[in-house]
């Protein structure tokens, strides 16, 4: 429905209007801005990733243990809490420097998380086959580790591109002009028109461009070991005089992103004193969320599962184009996904308008691959001879499925509705332009106070946001480290 939305309103806005829109400009500027912001802030990400995974997993780092959840913990801070505290330190920020900085802070853990796994899992055998020919540590590293860790580097490279053209909030904060924050002012300025489509049709068409050379990039080589291998960690190596430059190094990544926003949060919690927190107001806005948060989950993971059984019992041409679809769905940016359910609302479901189905459904849309891969990892590790066993045993096929397969499933779809409930939390574009009137969660509401320059009032949504997303971040962390055999 949302390429479908794209095809039709740019055919039904006519080829002339369309080009008149979309080379001009503003455009120009919008396509410079975003292309600028992904050169500078992917490969940032990258190689920040990447070092903290090598200092966290491969060296003799004082507190590996404790810098390896720290350095994960930033996924837990939602990217406009984060320019939210930026801001409140450095008001002037802005620019591609500014949305650079925030955008690596808010998403450097996207590689660190699946990179650190890798190390983990990766064959000792490989390093020590390469030492015993005379290759360095360095020639090691970018001749045997870094080739090893070309998927997390293409797949978290491909998730920090596609989150920087969704990003809403943090970019209209700073001031800095994307596809998203024009798309937004445009809807606001005049409802549905040809202007705002047109810009969503450019921004879909990036989108598909980033898949589709993320998919060329990845290629096909083989990455899995032929047998057990090896049942050992190879030894951690010694930093030397780097040690302290080591410390020093991430104890200023997780302060920068870390410690920022929860030490600005903190100051307006202070500074605003007992008055800010209307509790009233706060705790229904928290229902609201885990509402939304937990009706959507539930539901994501109950669509999610056939497509997920059919992916895992019966591969075919068919079950791999269903599983893609929803991967290419859901990569495009809230607000185009929302801008299609309007337009479809409008014109052919109009009661649907304005509904919490609606925003249910939307929710569904944008988030059923964190079900859906959590559940074919889950349903991949059920072995089909229980199922069968159970069957033979005179089990009708309704209890086979929930007295076997349902029972060793369960862990993965609550992994996966727990990854859900943290995209419905922190989301903001689609819950904005689809909510009821009078329908908060605790991401809009904070952006309602926060856009009016009420630091002080929008603090406790920005506190209880993060602390419902630790959990979840800890879960896929965990998650993370026992796919690495830990």
């Amino acid at each position: 429905m949302p390429l479908g939305f794209v095809i039709v309103m740019t055919v039904a806005t006519g080829w002339e209007t369309a080009a008149e829109l979309i080379f001009r400009p503003r455009v120009g500027e919008l396509l410079f801005n975003t292309v600028a912001l992904v050169l500078a802030t992917v490969p940032l990400c990258i190689v920040i990733g990447i070092a903290a995974a090598w200092l966290v997993e491969r060296t003799q780092l004082p507190g590996a243990r404790f810098w390896s959840l720290v350095l994960a913990a930033p996924l837990a801070v939602p990217a406009f809490v984060n320019s939210y505290a930026w801001v409140s330190t450095i008001p002037s920020l802005g620019g591609v420097g500014g949305g650079t900085l925030i955008s690596v802070l808010s998403y450097y853990p996207l590689v660190y998380i699946p990179a650190a796994a890798a190390l983990r899992r990766m064959d000792p055998a490989l390093e020590q086959s390469a030492a015993s020919l005379g290759l360095g540590r360095w020639r090691t590293f970018f001749r045997v580790i870094l080739p090893q860790l070309w998927l997390p580097i293409t797949g978290g490279a491909l998730l920090v591109g596609l989150h920087l053209l969704a990003e809403f909030g943090a970019f209209s904060m700073i001031r800095f002009p994307t596809f998203t924050t024009a798309i937004m002012e445009q809807y606001q300025s005049t409802f549905n028109g040809a202007a705002a489509n047109m810009l969503a049709s450019v921004l879909v068409f990036i989108c598909l461009l980033m898949l589709l050379a993320e998919s060329r990039l990845r290629g096909n080589a083989r990455y899995a070991r032929l047998g057990s291998g090896v049942a050992s960690r190879p030894p951690a190596l010694p930093l030397g005089r780097y040690r302290v430059a080591a410390v020093v190094g991430v104890l200023a990544l997780a302060v920068l992103a870390l410690g920022v926003p929860l030490g600005n949060i903190l100051r307006w919690l202070v500074a605003g004193g007992a008055e800010i927190w209307n509790l009233p107001v706060i705790g229904e806005t928290l229902l609201q969320t885990l509402g939304f948060g937990v009706a959507g989950a539930l539901l994501t993971v109950v669509l999610a599962f056939p497509v997920a059984w059919l992916a895992v019992r019966y591969p075919g041409w068919f079950t791999k184009m269903l599983e893609s679809t929803n991967y290419i769905t859901s990569s495009l940016p809230g607000i185009v996904v929302a801008l299609a359910f309007i337009t479809v609302a409008i014109n052919f479901a109009r009661p649907l308008y304005q509904t919490v189905p609606l925003v249910i459904a939307a929710y569904v849309l944008l988030f059923l691959p964190r079900a859906l891969v959590n559940l074919r990892a889950g349903l991949a590790q059920a072995p089909q001879e229980l199922e069968e066993a159970a069957r033979s045993l005179g089990s009708s096929p309704f209890r086979t499925f929930f007295r076997v397969t349902l029972r060793l499933t369960a862990p993965a779809a609550a992994g996966g509705a727990a990854l859900v409930f943290l995209g419905i939390a922190n989301e903001l574009t689609a819950t904005l332009l689809l909510a009821p009137t009078g329908v908060n969660t605790l991401a809009t509401r904070f952006w309602a106070l926060s856009s009016e320059i009420d630091y002080t009032g929008a603090a406790p949504y920005a506190l209880i946001l993060i602390l419902l997303s630790l959990p979840m971040t800890y879960l896929l962390y965990t998650q993370s480290q026992k796919a690495a055999g830990q």
